[in-house]
């Protein structure tokens, strides 16, 4: 596949940063009280915990806290478009990188919105700003995209494994130290229309198992075609060193690379589930922790597999990004010069190690207690739950809180 000195294949992402929530769940101890096999779980699912925010927190909170311990006042300075890629808005109007803008003190000649499409959004708003970077409308500015989402209320259901919360924020230039686009042009995408999994209200996340792993499985097959049709047939094995697929459970991952795998190398199960161990595991490091991330989950994977592999510069690797509704994009990447020392300056596995694991009635209040508060106009978060937890994870550490809705309007601010 021709890599040329054109726009379209010199942008990328220069910097990424990620912030995984204070609390967590137990999965597997979770499995276990609910008369699930846990070994199902670590097996199949291939999940162990979840992140879980505090009241005092939600997605505009996660967008910030993951933005801001990455930029520097030259970055501030330089961004002139900010996109949130999301499904868990806390407004039906107002955007929340309105949020973001003010938070992070950018300027006032920037453009800003959010995306909308399920665990797409993520992927997609990177595109569009991608884009925007490669046109050269605005030579040397950058864009902010961060992708937060955090799961509606579970208890009980099936699909309880693999909820989750979390933030990836990234931002996209032409100097892509961590990730580089190899080419825009030869992205494959598809899309159809699908009532997989969706959130019809404030309230409500709901769908169907089995017609989102079709929906999810045949974007794939279609965005490969796509791709492959641009790119003149490369050898989807041999060109890529790595693989990373969407996300909601890593068990997802192993069903999309070997329908992937089908179209390159005809395979037993054993052999593609080794292949799959040495070549998309390894991105599966955060995700496993974290549960489903929705829009980050891509670019939470991207940095697991170069945190927990001999990952190099020039590395080719695959994304695959999935979202319910429905729509999906395959496209080549190769890793940035700075990728390591970037990533790893973010320390997400003691990120992740610190959060505070909840005991199961504390969890399953939080979840009450957090749906109950949906579309309420006034109220304030009690920030004496969990005993000492504002104390030694908020108070003064500048971590941005949620301090309640009044007459419906939210109001926010630094701890």
């Amino acid at each position: 596949m021709p890599e040329t000195g054109s726009p379209l294949c010199g942008v990328g992402i220069e910097k990424i940063w990620a912030y995984p929530c204070t609390l967590s769940v137990d999965l597997l101890a979770l499995a276990e009280v609910r008369g699930r096999p846990p070994q199902e779980l670590r097996d199949d699912l291939l999940v162990l915990s979840r992140s879980i925010n505090p009241l005092w927190e939600d997605p505009v909170t996660m967008a910030v806290n993951a933005a801001r311990p990455m930029l520097t006042e030259e970055d501030r300075r330089d961004i002139e478009l900010v996109v949130v890629g999301t499904e868990s808005s806390v407004d039906q109007s107002k955007a929340m990188s309105t949020y973001l803008h003010r938070f992070l003190e950018l300027g006032p000649n920037c453009r800003n919105y959010e995306s909308k499409h399920a665990c797409y959004s993520g992927t997609v708003a990177v595109m569009m700003a991608a884009h925007w970077v490669a046109s050269g409308a605005a030579p040397g500015k950058k864009a902010l995209v961060v992708c937060s989402d955090q799961s509606r209320e579970s208890l009980d259901e099936h699909y309880e494994y693999v909820m989750g919360a979390g933030a990836v924020a990234m931002l996209i230039s032409d100097n892509p130290r961590v990730l580089r686009f190899a080419d825009l042009r030869t992205h494959g995408y598809f899309t159809c229309d699908a009532l997989d999994t969706f959130r019809p209200t404030s309230r409500v996340e709901t769908g169907n198992n089995e017609i989102s792993l079709y929906s999810y499985l045949d974007a794939l097959e279609s965005a490969y075609a796509h791709f492959q049709s641009k790119a003149g047939g490369v050898d989807f094995d041999e060109y890529f060193k790595w693989h990373i697929y969407h996300v909601p459970f890593g068990g997802m991952a192993f069903q999309a690379h070997r329908t992937a795998l089908r179209y390159c190398k005809r395979m037993k199960k054993s052999e593609a589930m080794a292949h799959f161990e040495r070549k998309v595991r390894p991105s599966l490091l955060y995700n496993m922790y974290m549960g489903g991330t929705y829009a980050a989950s891509t670019f939470l994977a991207l940095m697991g597999l170069v945190d927990s592999e001999d990952v190099r510069p020039g590395d080719r690797v695959s994304m695959f990004s999935y979202g319910s509704g429905s729509g999906g994009e395959l496209y080549p990447a190769v890793i940035g010069p700075d990728a390591k020392e970037l990533i790893g300056a973010v320390k997400l596995r003691e990120q992740i190690e610190s959060r505070r694991t909840l005991a199961l009635e504390e969890y399953e209040w939080l979840e009450r207690e957090r749906h109950r508060l949906i579309d309420v106009g006034d109220h304030r978060p009690d920030t004496s739950w969990l005993g000492d937890l504002y104390q030694e994870r908020y108070q003064s550490s500048g971590l941005l809180v949620y301090r309640g809705v009044s007459d419906y309007c939210r109001e926010y601010g630094f701890s």
